[in-house]
This record gives C-alpha cells, sequence and structure tokens, in this order.
C-alpha cells in the first residue's frame, strides 16, 4: 500500500509516524527491546501527547534475526499464526560498546546506534545487507480509520528481488506493487494462488512477514531505493534471513516455516487427466489408458477431475452413479491391469443440494456469518458453504469422507481451490477472518496430506494443491492453476513456478498443453517437452481432452520419448527431491539458484536448472527457435552429445524431438536401466554419464531407493588422462558413459568397451567395485 504523496508529501488523509530515535533500550544476554519516539526527544515535554513504539529484536536460528515494532500492544492475540520452528539450543549474542548495542546471530548481526538517528543496520561478512533507516519502522494511520504498521529496508545499487510465491508478473519483483492475498485469478493477471510474504534477493539475504493476512509491499515502487512492507495491524514482525547464497537463504527459511515432504516415487511419472467439463465415463478411461498403452506412452496416475461426482453436488464424495456404478471394480482393474495410481479432485467447499450440505450444517461444521447464518453464495457450486477446518470436529468429518475414498482404491487427492475464502465470518475458533482468508489453505491441505499419510503410510502422501501460503511446501506437490494455451501462457507459468521455487516450494508442476482453450500441436508438443522435464508431470485441460493422439502422431512420439527419459533420470530426479526435504533446494532451479556469482544469470526466467545439473530451455516458438545463456565451462546437450562452450548466449533452432538441455561441466548424470516406469531398483543397471570431467576432481554421486534410502555411491575421478570410478553398493552390473570421450579400460580394469553415439562405454561386471578408463582422444 502507499503512502506516501511523493518524495515530500503523504498521500491525503494518511498521518504517518516513524521510529526517530531510541529513547531506551531493555537488554538481555541474547535479544534486546527498543523503545522508539517517533519524534526527536530534546526536553521533558515531547515525551507528551506522542507515540512510542516498542521494537523488539532477537533472534530464532543461527543466521535470522527478528523485529517486531509494536505501535499498541493491547490488542486481543487472534490466530492464525504461522508455525514457526526455532533452532533447539540456538542462543544470541548481545555486545553494548558505549552507544553501539549489536545483536550477533552467526555471521548475522544487528547494530544499533542508541545515541544516533533511527537505523537498523543488518550486516554480515563486514558489510551492510540490508537497512532499516528514517523511514524503516513505523506506523501510518489512513482516512477510513485503517491503522498500518510498516517496515522499509534498503535496497542497494543492482539489487533485485524475487519469489512472494507463485507470481506471473516479471520475475524480478523491483518496480511492482504486491498484495500476498488468496485470489483464483489465472495465470495471467498480478493475483497469484499461493502467496508467500517471503522474498529473497541477490545481496545475500531473504525476508519473511510473520503475518498470516493481508501483506502490501512496494518493491522499489513507492520509494525506488526501498522494499516496504506493511499490515493492518498494531504490530509487524519480519525476520531478516542471512545467506550468504540463495541456497542457503532458503535453507534457513524453510527451517524455520517447514521443510518439504518427498512425494511418492510413483507420482514423478506421467499423470493423465480426464480433463474438466469433457465428457467421460469408465470406456473414455479405458478408451484413454489402452491408447497410451497401445503407443507405448507410459502412464503412472490417472485423475478424475470434477465430474467423478454428480453435478451440483460437489462435494459430495460419490461417484456419480450413472457414470461410474462400480467404482470401486474400476479402480481396482485400473491398478490390476495397467498398474495405475489414482487421483480425484476435490475441494473444500459443500454445495446445498449434497446431502452432505444438510449433515454439515446440523453438526455446524460450515462456516457462519455474524448472525449465525451459514455462508453461501453461488459462485463456483450454487449455494455452496465452506467447511470451517478450525473446527477439529469438522476437520476430522472432512478426513472421515477422504477415507472411504482412500479405502475404495484412491491413492492421491487433486486439493482445488482454497482461495475465495470470505472476510465476513464467523470461524469456530475464533480466529481473525482477514488472518484466515490466506491461511484456510494451510488447514485444509494439512487435513488431506494427513489422511494420505495416514492412508498410505509415510512417503506415500502426495497432492496436486493449488492454492498454499508459507508453510504449504510441507504438503506438496502444488501446480500453476488455470492458463491458456499458447507459448505466452507456458513462459508465464514457468515464470510462477520460478518464484514460487524461490519462495521455499520444493515441487511444482503445470497443466501440459494448458487448461483453457486447445493448443496447437506446435504448443502441445513443446509443452510436453516442458512437463515432462518439471518435477510432476500431468496432462490436463478445460473443455478438451490432453491426450496427445487428438494433436498429431509426432505428438504421441515426443510424449512417448520425454515420458522414457524421464523415468530413466528417477535416480538423478529423486536425489534432487531428496535435496528439497533436506534443505529446500528446489527441483527446478531459476538459475540465480545455481549461479548467484553471474550477473547474466540474476534475471532468467525462460530457463533453469533441474536439480544441480541439468539445464533446461524450453522452446516458446512455433518454429523451434530459441535464445538462452550458457553459463561458463564446457557443456555437453545431453541428448546429442555436442559440447557447448559458455559463458555466452545461443540462438539456436530445434525440432519437436529435442531441445536445449545441457549437462554441467564436470557433472555426472546417473541414467537408470528401465524406462517403463517410474519406479524400480535406480542403481541396477545404473548408467553413470560423465560429462568433461576437470583434471584432479572428484565426483560424488548418490544412487537413492524409492524408499529414500541409499542403494548406491560412485566416486568418479580424474587424474591427467584416467578416469577412475569406484562403485559402494551396486547391486548388479553398472556402467560408465565418457560423454564425448574416446577411452579404453585402463590396465587392470575389468570393464568392456565400446563406441556410441555419446561416447565411449565402459560395462562393469556386477560386484566390481573400481573402474578405470584412459582417455585417448581428449
Amino acid at each position: 500500500m502507499k503512502f506516501t504523496d511523493g518524495y515530500w508529501l503523504m498521500r491525503d488523509g494518511v498521518q504517518a509516524s516513524y521510529a526517530a530515535e531510541v529513547a531506551d533500550v531493555h537488554v538481555t544476554d541474547d535479544r534486546f527491546t527498543l523503545y522508539a519516539p517517533v519524534r526527536r526527544v530534546t526536553d521533558r515535554g515531547h515525551t507528551l501527547n506522542s507515540p512510542l513504539l516498542t521494537v523488539e529484536c532477537w533472534s530464532p536460528a543461527e543466521g535470522v534475526i527478528g523485529i517486531r515494532s509494536t505501535h499498541h500492544a493491547g490488542a486481543a492475540e487472534r490466530g492464525p499464526d504461522f508455525a514457526l520452528r526455532a533452532e533447539p539450543g540456538h542462543a544470541a549474542k548481545v555486545t553494548r560498546d558505549g552507544s553501539l548495542l549489536e545483536l550477533a546471530a552467526g555471521e548475522l548481526s544487528l547494530r544499533v546506534d542508541t545515541a544516533a538517528p533511527w537505523r537498523l543496520d543488518f550486516t554480515a561478512g563486514g558489510r551492510v545487507l540490508t537497512s532499516a533507516e528514517a523511514r524503516g519502522t513505523g506506523f501510518a494511520v489512513t482516512g477510513d480509520g485503517g491503522h498500518h504498521s510498516l517496515a522499509q529496508l534498503s535496497l542497494g545499487v543492482g539489487e533485485l528481488v524475487y519469489g512472494l510465491g507463485e507470481r506471473f508478473t516479471p520475475f524480478t519483483k523491483n518496480g511492482q506493487t504486491v498484495d500476498i492475498w488468496q485470489a483464483d485469478g489465472g495465470t495471467a493477471s498480478e493475483q497469484a494462488y499461493k502467496n508467500v510474504p517471503f522474498h529473497l534477493t541477490n545481496r545475500g539475504y531473504g525476508v519473511f512477514v510473520n503475518h498470516p493476512g493481508r501483506v502490501s509491499y512496494e518493491i522499489g515502487s513507492e520509494a525506488v531505493g526501498k522494499v516496504q512492507f506493511s499490515v493492518e495491524d498494531q504490530s509487524l514482525e519480519y525476520f531478516v534471513v542471512h545467506g550468504p547464497t540463495p541456497k542457503d537463504i532458503l535453507d534457513r527459511y524453510t527451517a524455520l516455516t517447514g521443510r518439504p515432504a518427498v512425494p511418492p516415487a510413483w507420482s514423478f511419472g506421467l499423470w493423465l487427466s480426464t480433463s474438466f467439463t469433457t465428457s467421460y465415463d469408465e470406456e473414455t478411461v479405458n478408451r484413454f489408458v489402452r491408447g497410451m498403452a497401445e503407443r507405448d506412452i507410459p502412464l503412472g496416475v490417472f485423475h478424475f477431475d470434477c465430474f467423478w461426482m454428480r453435478e451440483y453436488q460437489w462435494c459430495d464424495f460419490t461417484w456419480d452413479p450413472e457414470v461410474f456404478p462400480d467404482p470401486e471394480g474400476m479402480l481396482q482393474r485400473l491398478k490390476d491391469e495397467h498398474g495405475l495410481r489414482v487421483s480425484v479432485w476435490i475441494n473444500p467447499y459443500i454445495a446445498q443440494k449434497s446431502a452432505l450440505f444438510a449433515e454439515a450444517k446440523r453438526l455446524g461444521y460450515l462456516v457462519r456469518r455474524p448472525n449465525g447464518d451459514v455462508w453461501q453464495w453461488d459462485l463456483w457450486q450454487a449455494g455452496m458453504a465452506l467447511v470451517d477446518f478450525t473446527d477439529p470436529d469438522a476437520r476430522e468429518w472432512y478426513a472421515g469422507k477422504l477415507r472411504a475414498l482412500a479405502a475404495q482404491g484412491v491413492d492421491c487427492f487433486k486439493t482445488d481451490f482454497g482461495e475465495r475464502i470470505p472476510t465476513d465470518v464467523v470461524w469456530h475458533d475464533g480466529s481473525d477472518p482477514e488472518r484466515m482468508h490466506n491461511y484456510y489453505t494451510q488447514l485444509y491441505n494439512e487435513t488431506v496430506f494427513e489422511v494420505l499419510r495416514e492412508a498410505r503410510g509415510a512417503g506415500e502422501a502426495v497432492l496436486f494443491a493449488r492454492s498454499a501460503t508459507a508453510g504449504g511446501q510441507q504438503f506438496p506437490v502444488h501446480w500453476g492453476g488455470d492458463c491458456e494455451s499458447h507459448f505466452g501462457a507456458m513462459a508465464e507459468s514457468l515464470r510462477g513456478g520460478l518464484s514460487l521455487g524461490l519462495s521455499g516450494f520444493g515441487f511444482w508442476s503445470h497443466d501440459i498443453g494448458g487448461f483453457e482453450g486447445t493448443p496447437t500441436p506446435e504448443v502441445f508438443k513443446r509443452w510436453v517437452q516442458f512437463g515432462l522435464l518439471s518435477s510432476h508431470s500431468r496432462l490436463h485441460g478445460s473443455k478438451s481432452y490432453r491426450v496427445p493422439w487428438d494433436y498429431d502422431e509426432e505428438a504421441v512420439a515426443v510424449t512417448r520419448d520425454f515420458t522414457r527419459l524421464k523415468h530413466r533420470l528417477m535416480p538423478y530426479l529423486f536425489r534432487a527431491a531428496q535435496q528439497a526435504a533436506e534443505r529446500g533446494t528446489p527441483v527446478m532451479r531459476a538459475m540465480v539458484l545455481e549461479f548467484p556469482d553471474d550477473p547474466a544469470c540474476h534475471t532468467l526466467d525462460r530457463q533453469y536448472m533441474l536439480g544441480d545439473d541439468l539445464l533446461v530451455a524450453p522452446v516458446f516458438s512455433a518454429d523451434g527457435e530459441v535464445e538462452y545463456y550458457v553459463p561458463d565451462g564446457a557443456w555437453t546437450h545431453l541428448l546429442s552429445g555436442t559440447r557447448i562452450q559458455g559463458p555466452g548466449w545461443r540462438r539456436e533452432t530445434y525440432g519437436f524431438d529435442s531441445l536445449p538441455l545441457l549437462a554441467r561441466p564436470g557433472s555426472v548424470i546417473p541414467f537408470g536401466e528401465s524406462d517403463d516406469e517410474a519406479v524400480y531398483d535406480w542403481a541396477h543397471g545404473v548408467t553413470l554419464r560423465v560429462h568433461a570431467p576437470v583434471d584432479g576432481t572428484t565426483t560424488q554421486t548418490r544412487i537413492p531407493a524409492a524408499d529414500g534410502s541409499s542403494a548406491a555411491v560412485f566416486r568418479t575421478r580424474r587424474e591427467g588422462d584416467t578416469v577412475t570410478v569406484e562403485a559402494e553398493g551396486a547391486p548388479g552390473p553398472w556402467r560408465v558413459l565418457l560423454v564425448g570421450a574416446d577411452a579404453e579400460p585402463a590396465a587392470g580394469s575389468p570393464a568392456a568397451s565400446d563406441r556410441t553415439e555419446l561416447g565411449t562405454l565402459l560395462t562393469v561386471p556386477a560386484g566390481t567395485p573400481r573402474a578405470s578408463a584412459l582417455l585417448t582422444g581428449s
């Protein structure tokens, strides 16, 4: 929200007050509280008839410092609140030297000169990261009586801002006004389904605003050298999170707000949907599934969208008996005959025609207006009401409906909606309606995720969720929502996914081909490539099907080939998934996350890193032309073996069988032996693709098992012209492909070699712990 009228004036009706100096301070060993008048106090009379801000400063974890600025502290504390995790055993250190006060939390420090005009300096490594300066801490009262607590943090020259959830506006947020407020706005507007009050910058820090309601950001927009954030409240709390690298920032932020769970391995396979308003029954489903099998396209999950239930009755969690007369038998047949998992669509609303409406009303499980009436409207479903997840009994009632579906054979749920939450209501637990608007999705998705974890066991729960807020990363997977079916929408979807990844979310997907409308064959084929090089991959549309043969035969080949490529990459992708759970590093990574020291990568939003070592540049044109940037080093095209030297920009043209997919210099990419499905023994028969290792370096490659344990570890080292690979725990024969290199087994190595189009392949017998190759042509 903007409060000023240019640099000198305030907007009509706005009265702003800012901390001017420190009048007093209360210090303990690990925190301090500053008492800040909003005017300079030169005599006792200045202490009268004037506000005094209370500014508390502490640290919940190493590298994290919290600030809470309060005007009037007498307001009742009404939830909800984000669930934050302090670091066990952590203790900050406060030191005082004359008027200089410092709070140290590892390398991050907060410094205050209590004798100088108001200024909070956040420092690390001997430099100031950001500061709250003259207008950095305060509040504003608006003409309508609103009270807004605000903060401003300085931006350095060239400093760029990222994150704030899944935002489809320009990737770097400088110059934008952003409201953290859940909305069902598609992917082509400033509204967002997933709003997260956390941003990070390319200067080595991030900022999390600990407020679940509306947070209004002015990012280099109201004051061009500042990030301003405000809440309509008497208090504002935020945390500065030090890196220094972007990965370190996400590590510390997700330690505070929650790590992503690892989705089950089967969820990484291809999902196929009925689409939304298309006509379908069991025969349609079988035709789609048979069609995929007949065309040799492996399918992992089949998804039933809304109309598995009867019209006007969403959600009653009951299969439409006219269309699906034998749901249990149908689900069992899909599993037994085709090896599929099953997903069904749900939302948190109860339509009036559903028998569950009367039941939930009688039990008091629906959100009510202040006069006691059930809150209802006719958008989406006629007379729909909202389940009150703040009521433990209502959560258990809703969960019971899902348990019945799980017992029928449903494996996962698409948790749609959760954004259009009213504020003119009363919640069971007395929560503040404005704070609950964004937070509702957290309770909704947590309820469903816990049902699946209970029904399917640890490590088997997965959602396909649309809405989220801070902490929602704990309940993957999230998808991008309703996009159109053209190249522009494909690009805006990627922007949203990269922003979400920089907001602590490890897993993200999107509707392959776009949702609204019908894609051209060119759009569909390029979106298939992009979708199958994402963490999760789903074919889904609105009014038209997304089976590839509806487009052309080449679309069938593209879908088959890239699905099978993804399956072979599963040992690599699942290790990236584990990294998301361990440190909060997303599977799909903005280039700035992997290359923070390369300024050319700081604004890139049409390409990304898939895990540590694969660069993906989707093609956004019908003619196959693509422009992308290659960081420093000798990169290798994964599909052709072509060596590409960076740094520099490339403009190339690709057929539908390929796209820029580059392996990082020196990387070792494990390829699984099977391409028929996502889940198999990834270590058995694994091929290690070795790309231009640097002399004297060792690369460790851990091959996970589908249950998360370690199946094998390989160490690849180059010494001069000799490349040696040592295996630990390899359960069967394994291979080493020296991409782009001529080689022969070194003396004493048990490996047999042959030349391929990509390089020299060494085949190593089972039980062999070591193989060496002598490079002969590099």
